[in-house]
């Protein structure tokens, strides 16, 4: 997550207040963008409506998150996050390394397919973001975390080097698999099938 730029002597006066303060309006505002986008994806996203909607200045917003990419990229990285949590709670199905993970990532193309503005919006987000070195840090965690969710799903015990090169390789695959539904150009099945595939010829049926 890209730091919060604050005023020159506002944490030392109040610091753990204002941490409190600082989490509620970065939730306000990332809830704020989340709600735009799905009523009209991501060129409903306007850095001054969501400011409006979240009840916070501009320059606020601004001081959060420099651009309106790196505010959807946070919300992706949050909802990968929850994902990851919810996929701890409720492990996936499945014999052998390959179904679970196929029946992983299944549950996250359903939890994106429900909110397609939204997730259309996030993914815009990583193509119009450019090589800025924020908008990579803020990278991090997506990758980080769907990583963790496929080695978790192969079951090994102790994960190696190649373990997680494999799942940095099906991450790659999902996320190109992702963009190729959003941008209209396969059907929602195709992501599950072309996910299904990588998957089994990297680990087997």
């Amino acid at each position: 997550m890209a730091a919060v730029r604050l005023k020159a002597g506002e944490r030392a006066e109040n610091g753990a207040r204002l941490t409190a303060i600082q989490e509620r309006r970065r939730r306000a505002i990332i809830d704020a963008a989340m709600a735009l986008a799905a009523e009209g994806g991501y060129e409903a996203v306007q850095m001054r409506e969501v400011a409006a909607r979240a009840n916070v200045a501009l320059g606020t917003l601004y001081r959060y998150f420099p651009s309106k990419e790196q505010l959807l990229v946070a919300g992706m990285a949050e909802q990968v996050t929850e994902l990851r949590q919810r996929l701890r709670e409720r492990p996936p199905a499945g014999d052998t390394p390959a179904q679970r993970v196929i029946d992983d990532l299944r549950r996250a193309n359903r939890a994106l397919q429900r909110q397609p503005d939204v997730t259309s919006a996030m993914l815009k987000s990583l193509i119009a973001g450019g090589d800025g070195e924020e908008l990579a840090q803020m990278m991090e965690p997506i990758s980080e975390n769907m990583t963790a969710i496929i080695v978790s799903a192969m079951g090994h015990a102790e994960p190696d080097e190649h373990d997680k090169a494999v799942a940095e390789v099906i991450q790659h695959v999902w996320m190109a698999a992702l963009l190729w539904w959003v941008a209209g150009h396969a059907p929602a099945t195709h992501l599950d099938d072309t996910v299904a595939r990588a998957v089994k010829l990297l680990l087997g049926d």
